[in-house]
């Protein structure tokens, strides 16, 4: 609790110190309001601190809000958590886990493939309004033996990239069978108390909860976690994540995998494990929901930004993230 007041202080501490810079970029936002939400925040964390906050409407940076599919960044970290420790590998085949899996000619999937949506599990149609149509489930073995048992594969493991809650769901149910702890509670011990994040959870009471896009976080307390990740894994001068770890997130992992499906907003993008890579040396990569919140981490300039609302939006367009994102850079400058 004492380092979250910190950052918050010294959130507004710092937050002038570079808004003058960054006039761009917050021109932008204004003009977009309407978009975006009335209610939201904007951050950029560099150098160790953050340097400009931009707030608009009746929100705080503080506030919990759903953060959609920037969830499940949270568990392929969570995952890599688990294989520094040795206790699991990206290429563990389902099988050695779930039971259910080989039963149904679905065991030979890997962790690592249900991390970059290439499962092969024939996916959730999409429909107008809703990017994925899916059945209520009251937990998230009742939903993971669903796919075992209903959903046929559609083609072989590694072939397909097919973005959708599958198989993060399915990595969630691995990480509860190796630990014999719920995915919430998990992810509450190893993750979020380390990095000081006392308001984040994907505790869910009405359904089961979902590692793809059910988690709820404050722009602040994400920002932690995107400080980490950009100080290669270091979180208040502890190593919560490997730097090897931190590297495979952002590695490229799709390689050759014929695309069936992305998203209109990242079209364009390669994906990694739970986020997505725009530049191939793997300096610029983000877990944008397409809804709330925009979030990227920019290592050739060396700064984490999150626009985080208070409402989850309609779709949002992939050019209003770019304006956002190049204001930024031409606030900030070229890389060094």
């Amino acid at each position: 609790m004492k380092q979250t007041l910190f950052f918050f202080f010294a959130f507004f501490a710092t937050s002038s110190l570079l808004a003058q810079n960054l006039t761009q970029a917050d021109q932008v936002m204004l003009n977009n309001q309407k978009q975006l939400g009335d209610d939201l925040a904007f951050l950029i964390y560099k150098d160790g601190k953050i340097v400009h906050q931009k707030v608009i409407g009746d929100f705080r940076p503080n506030v919990q809000a759903p953060i959609g599919e920037s969830s499940q960044w949270l568990t392929a970290a969570l995952v890599m958590m688990l294989v520094d420790e040795g206790k699991i590998s990206l290429d563990d085949n389902l099988s050695k886990f779930l039971p259910i899996f080989p039963k149904w000619m679905k065991g030979y999937i890997t962790i690592r493939q249900c991390l970059d949506h290439t499962t092969g599990i024939e996916a959730d149609k999409t429909g107008a309004g809703k990017m994925f149509q899916r059945k209520s489930f009251a937990t998230l073995e009742e939903e993971v033996n669903y796919y075992a048992e209903k959903r046929d594969i559609a083609n072989n493991p590694g072939l397909w990239f097919h973005y959708n809650q599958m198989g993060p769901n399915i990595a969630g149910r691995v990480l509860e069978v190796i630990t014999k702890k719920k995915f919430d509670r998990l992810i509450q011990e190893k993750l979020f108390r380390p990095l000081n994040m006392r308001f984040t959870t994907f505790s869910n009471y009405t359904s089961a909860i979902s590692p793809f896009d059910g988690a709820k976080s404050t722009a602040l307390e994400y920002m932690n976690f995107l400080s980490m990740l950009l100080n290669k894994g270091k979180f208040n001068g502890k190593q919560i994540l490997s730097e090897a770890s931190v590297n495979e997130l952002m590695k490229i992992q799709t390689g050759n995998a014929i695309n069936k499906f992305t998203p209109p907003f990242m079209t364009g993008f390669n994906y990694g494990l739970g986020t997505w890579v725009e530049t191939k040396d793997g300096k610029v990569v983000n877990c944008v929901s397409q809804n709330s919140p925009f979030v990227w981490i920019d290592y050739c300039r060396g700064y984490a930004a999150i626009i985080l609302a208070k409402k989850e939006q309609d779709i949002q367009k992939r050019e209003l993230y770019n304006q956002i994102r190049d204001a930024v850079e031409n606030d900030f400058g070229p890389c060094k």
